[in-house]
């Protein structure tokens, strides 16, 4: 295996204007843990860092349109379900629960503007799915 295949993310790091707000934020809907907190935080999920760096408000960043990351639950009803309760606890919604080939999915904001998908594949339509590809590369 050559280095390039070995290679593995080891973290994301986001600039915040509000570090402990995007930390809790972080914790409480993504399943983070908060390993290390002053000026910026750390955070762990499932063996993978997170790091938030806090910057004054001037420095905060302004992300482009459609820059996001995503998590990906089990089912349907999962993706529904976080909707539910995000949309209850005031999060920033930027759409409802809805289906493209690549399955049902709905977007949100953390505090500090970033983008977060929550997906499914349970409903992903394969064959559509694979077909973008095939187009694309032709």
């Amino acid at each position: 295996m050559n280095l390039r295949q070995q290679a593995r993310l080891n973290h994301l790091s986001f600039p915040t204007a509000n570090a402990a707000e995007t930390a809790a934020f972080f914790e409480q809907y993504l399943g983070c843990e908060i390993v290390a907190a002053g000026q910026h935080c750390l955070l762990k999920r499932n063996g993978f860092d997170i790091v938030l760096e806090q910057v004054e408000d001037k420095e905060a960043p302004v992300w482009p349109h459609n820059f996001h990351f995503g998590l990906e639950v089990d089912t349907l009803e999962n993706v529904q379900t976080l909707y539910q309760e995000f949309l209850e606890s005031g999060v920033q919604m930027e759409t409802a629960v809805f289906n493209n080939t690549r399955g049902s999915r709905f977007f949100c904001r953390a505090p500090g503007g970033v983008l977060i998908e929550i997906n499914t594949r349970e409903d992903m339509q394969q064959d559509k799915w694979q077909k973008l590809f095939q187009e694309e590369t032709q």
